[in-house]
């Protein structure tokens, strides 16, 4: 296999990473390939060592295979130390589109940052994330991408045996809000200053400083939860070792999509105090971007300075995220201009949505055809907030929210299915839900429709878990 790799970071100050190999596998064997986002990159998925290359058992020429280091907030505290402790990252490579990507394998094996851990994967995680993450990018969601995935013919450990599988993730690039404040922290301003200029270089050459490069990402950032937000995503896991600072959805560990709508939901089984819950999420947004402006305040000349200016920064998250929010959900309502007052208007409907229990996805596409009427048990006061919001449609409302309120997502059910049919041997379901949940706007036919369908009581998953 030919990879054009150019890198960047393995070029950086040492202390940012460690050269790291794979540790090889016994059997590897290919078991989903992305042609679309290969075809960018000029990778030829069906080069006869693809399935060595994607295990790490062949690294391919050029390759710079490194762990890197970074900090983090974990449910709000700080670890000092992480890192890659189970993902290698080969090397960048330029696409078709001029844009610079990250090559990663992730369950490659153990590294110096992995805390004991076996530095693999099983295969449900890989397939969750495959199928998440793709499904993300289809819904116009910036987001790392999958690339290839593989089974490793190992078994791994966690509560039982299960089958080992290595994902190759392709991300802008992996540096996160705790890649700043590991160096910030042990006060290595070189490595620091090193840091931002790579990053302002990479992916914010518009910006002119440290004030500019702290905009542009809580901007970025603001929009990215808006988004999550209009699809009723939960990400699970917002430390700030998995915020990524090119403004991409990463680490796709125990995150979910709601189905029957609440504003608490939580799915993931370590966050037991519920600080990562969908309602939850714009407030962590803003609580993370202040700790990646703390970790710039080193940087700056005059601290009290920087400081007053950088809190005002931060304070700037709400307003951004409030206007991206309308923007996003009057668009599924099919309101082309909205006002202040539309965001009563989505406030009320979430609320009726939480009363009744009312499936999220299942509502707004149903808004499209005049059927949502029956999401609701309470359908008079539905009815009374349909009066107030007829009005506010635009002419072409239909279109509109066709383009906002997807079909189909990866909903908990049917991932789990695809899993659970993924770990007997079967990957014709997996197959199957990736080609739905790729194409999330598309009008429903018979093969997909299914995929559409909110589960059934019995079916409910409320539980998600990290793979490690």
């Amino acid at each position: 296999m030919k990879i054009a790799f150019d890198n960047s970071y393995a070029a950086l100050p040492a202390q940012m990473f460690t050269p790291q190999l794979p540790t090889p596998v016994a059997a590897p064997a290919v078991f989903a390939r992305n042609e679309a986002l290969a075809a960018v990159l000029g990778i030829d998925l069906h080069a006869p060592d693809a399935a060595q290359v994607f295990a790490g058992n062949h690294i391919p020429a050029g390759a710079s295979p490194i762990a890197t280091v970074y900090a983090g907030h974990q449910f709000g505290h700080w670890n000092p130390q992480l890192g890659d402790g189970r993902a290698i990252l080969l090397g960048e490579v330029v696409g078709s589109d001029g844009i610079r990507r990250d090559i990663q394998l992730k369950g490659a094996g153990p590294t110096p940052y992995s805390r004991s851990g076996d530095g693999r994967a099983w295969l449900g995680p890989v397939m969750r994330e495959y199928l998440v993450s793709e499904a993300m990018f289809a819904l116009g969601v910036p987001t790392t991408r999958a690339l290839a995935a593989v089974t490793t013919g190992e078994d791994v450990y966690r509560e039982t045996r299960l089958p080992g599988a290595v994902i190759t993730r392709v991300a802008q690039s992996h540096i996160r809000v705790g890649t700043f404040q590991f160096f910030a922290a042990r006060k290595d301003l070189d490595a620091l200053r090193a840091l931002t200029d790579h990053v302002i270089a990479r992916h914010y050459p518009q910006a002119d400083g440290l004030a500019a490069l702290l905009d542009a990402v809580i901007a970025r950032y603001a929009h990215l939860i808006a988004r999550w937000m209009g699809l009723g995503f939960v990400h699970g896991v917002m430390n700030t070792d998995n915020v990524s600072i090119a403004g991409e959805t990463i680490d796709y560990g125990p995150c979910a999509f709601v189905d029957d709508f609440e504003h608490g939901a939580v799915f993931s089984a370590i966050d037991q105090q519920g600080r990562y819950a969908y309602g939850n999420q714009p407030q962590i947004g803003a609580w993370n971007m202040a700790q990646f402006a703390t970790a710039l305040i080193p940087l700056m000349g005059d601290r009290d300075q920087a400081v007053k200016d950088f809190t005002a920064a931060v304070h700037g998250f709400a307003p951004i995220y409030a206007h991206a929010w309308l923007q996003v959900f009057a668009a599924k309502l099919g309101i082309s201009d909205p006002t202040p007052e539309d965001a009563a208007l989505v406030t009320d409907l979430l609320n009726l949505m939480a009363k009744d229990g009312a499936d999220f996805t299942a509502t707004f596409t149903a808004l499209a055809t005049d059927q949502a009427r029956d999401q609701f048990l309470d359908r008079d006061a539905f009815d009374i907030w349909a009066a107030r919001w007829k009005p506010r449609q635009a002419g072409n409302a239909a279109a509109i929210m066709a383009q906002a309120n997807p079909q189909i997502i990866p909903r908990n059910h049917q991932v789990e299915a695809a899993i659970q049919a993924g770990v007997a041997g079967d990957f014709a379901p997996f197959q199957a839900l990736l080609a739905a949940v790729t194409q999330p706007y598309a009008p429903l036919t018979e093969a997909t429709a299914p995929y559409a369908r909110p589960p059934m009581q019995s079916e409910r998953v409320t539980r998600t878990f990290c793979g490690t």
